[in-house]
């Protein structure tokens, strides 16, 4: 009885919790986020199969051989062996991870962040650089930039290229899908699509600073009118991103949503080679001049 309260409770507790919450990765809005979903739920289900039994014979065998039970118990503690009973308990186990690694193997190829997403609409470019404690989002084909926030067209890919102008920093839209990681002197890769139009809310996921909680922005998944809009209007905007807005908005803090026109479409690659160079120059402890190799980074 006391068992049976317990897991009530926590039933009514995490249903009052969780009420009302929205889950992101439970509510996906795109290809990648959808197939990571039932991957999750897969998993799950997968994990059940041996949870639920557990559980249940935890109960009957603790019930049945209780001291209390006047009942006569057919207990036998010095079986040799139980030849269904051994099949049951290892050819269990070895159909669920045969099963795990037959579907760890398709989705680690199917997801792969650098796979390209098959649609009739090209793809748009989009090269991020994650800075502290903001993330810069640059359209090299379109002529704009923007700061924490992240217009693309909705049932288009976009093809991100990811690095950093700051501590490692991971990339994540929970709604949309994979989470990459940005570090700077690296350019890794991500393909990920919008199926509807939304607000969908990014992340920083990984610790790098005071202010790496408040490291988030939008993506604002718009039809095509809307997202063209948005285009005419960022060229014409009055802030201009290049080396020297780069270097003012690199500076440790937050910023609002901003939108830029793109004067040098070669920032990105300037970001990435900035942490490339062979040697670095920099005065040791007793101020003397010296040179550190650094070792030749290739993208992820």
């Amino acid at each position: 009885m006391l068992v049976a309260c317990t897991i009530v409770a926590l039933v009514i507790l995490g249903y009052l919790l969780t009420r009302g919450a929205h889950f992101d990765v439970l509510q996906p809005a795109g290809q990648v986020a959808k197939s990571q979903k039932s991957l999750l739920i897969f998993a799950f289900g997968i994990m059940m199969l041996v949870v639920i039994p557990v559980f249940i014979m935890l109960i009957l065998f603790a019930w049945k051989y209780r001291a209390g039970n006047d009942k006569k118990v057919d207990y036998r503690p010095e079986w040799s062996e139980h030849k269904l009973l051994e099949a049951v308990w290892w050819g269990i186990p070895i159909l669920i991870i045969l099963v795990l690694g037959i579907t760890a193997w398709v989705t680690a190829h199917t997801l792969d962040p650098y796979r390209k997403i098959d649609s009739k609409a090209a793809p748009v470019n989009v090269q991020v650089v994650a800075l502290e404690w903001k993330w810069l989002f640059i359209y090299p084909d379109l002529g704009v930039a923007s700061v924490n926030e992240l217009p693309v067209p909705v049932n288009t890919p976009i093809h991100f290229t990811i690095s950093a102008d700051a501590p490692m920093s991971a990339f994540w839209v929970p709604a949309l899908g994979s989470q990459i990681y940005a570090m700077n002197g690296m350019s890794s890769q991500l393909n990920l699509i919008a199926d509807r139009t939304g607000t969908f809310p990014g992340y920083n996921t990984n610790i790098n600073g005071e202010g790496y909680a408040k490291m988030k922005f939008n993506v604002y998944a718009k039809s095509d009118k809307d997202f063209s809009s948005w285009i005419a209007s960022a060229r014409k905007s009055p802030n201009m991103m290049d080396e020297q807005m780069l270097q003012k908005i690199s500076k440790p803090g937050t910023m609002s949503e901003t939108a830029y026109m793109l004067m040098d479409n070669g920032l990105y690659d300037k970001v990435v080679m900035k942490y490339m160079k062979g040697t670095m120059s920099d005065k040791d402890s007793t101020g003397t001049s010296t040179q550190h190799d650094m070792s030749n980074m290739e993208g992820m």
